[in-house]
C-alpha cells in the first residue's frame, strides 16, 4: 500500500516513516512531483489537515493523509495553536518561535498539551485521527533532537523534554506517535 504524506517538512515526513509499519510506503510529495506550498489557512487544525489532504487528493489523484499539529498553552489561551508554526509572525522559525512562547510566559502557569490532526483520504473517503500529549512548556531550551517546540515541550510524567528523547521514545508518548498508531491501526482493518 502506498500513502502520500502531504506535507512539506522533512523532519515528519522522517517521524512518520520511522512510526508506520513497512508494509505501507510513505511517499513525500517530491516523490509525486509536488513542490507546492499546501495551503494552511483553516482557523483550527483540524481544518487545515482536511485542507491539505484534500489539495494532494485533489490534483494529484493519490491517497493520502495530512497533518496539522499545534502548541497549546493554557495560560496563553490556547496559543500558539493553529498558529503554532507561524506564530512568531514574518520572522518565524523554530528558535524565534520558541523565544516568543518563552516571552509571553514569564512566571505565567506553564501547562500545556500538544494536539495533532491526521485527515486521511482513501478512494474519496475521509477519516481523521488526533492525538495528544500533555505536559508542561519548560524555562529554557532543552536537548537538540526532534524539532519545533520540542526543546520546551515536557510531556507528563518524563523528566526529560522531546528534544532530549530519542525518536522512538518520543513516538511512543508523543501526540504524532498517537494519532499515527490511530491511522495504522485503521488501515490494518481496511487491508
Amino acid at each position: 500500500m502506498e500513502l502520500v504524506f502531504a506535507t512539506n517538512n522533512v523532519n515528519k515526513l522522517s517521524e512518520i516513516r520511522s512510526l508506520v509499519p513497512t508494509k505501507i510506503k510513505i511517499l513525500s510529495l517530491s516523490d509525486i512531483s509536488c513542490y507546492d506550498e499546501l495551503p494552511e489557512t483553516g482557523n483550527t487544525i483540524e481544518a487545515n489537515a482536511l485542507q491539505k489532504a484534500k489539495y494532494i487528493y485533489e490534483r494529484y489523484g493519490f491517497n493520502c493523509f495530512a497533518d496539522d499539529t499545534g502548541l497549546e498553552i493554557d495560560s496563553l489561551n490556547g496559543d500558539p495553536g493553529v498558529y503554532s508554526a507561524r506564530y512568531a509572525g514574518s520572522d518565524c522559525n523554530a528558535e524565534n518561535n520558541i523565544k516568543k512562547v518563552l516571552y509571553k510566559l514569564g512566571k505565567k502557569k506553564r501547562n500545556a498539551r500538544f494536539r495533532t490532526i491526521i485527515s486521511l483520504i482513501i478512494d474519496g473517503n475521509e477519516e481523521s485521527f488526533e492525538g495528544e500529549c500533555l505536559g508542561y512548556i519548560t524555562r529554557e531550551v532543552l536537548g537538540s533532537s526532534g524539532f519545533g517546540y520540542d526543546p520546551i515541550f515536557k510531556p507528563m510524567g518524563y523528566s526529560l523534554t522531546f528534544a532530549q528523547m530519542t525518536k522512538k521514545s518520543k513516538g511512543l508518548i508523543s501526540h504524532r506517535g498517537i494519532s499515527v498508531r490511530k491511522l495504522v491501526n485503521y488501515l490494518s482493518e481496511l487491508y
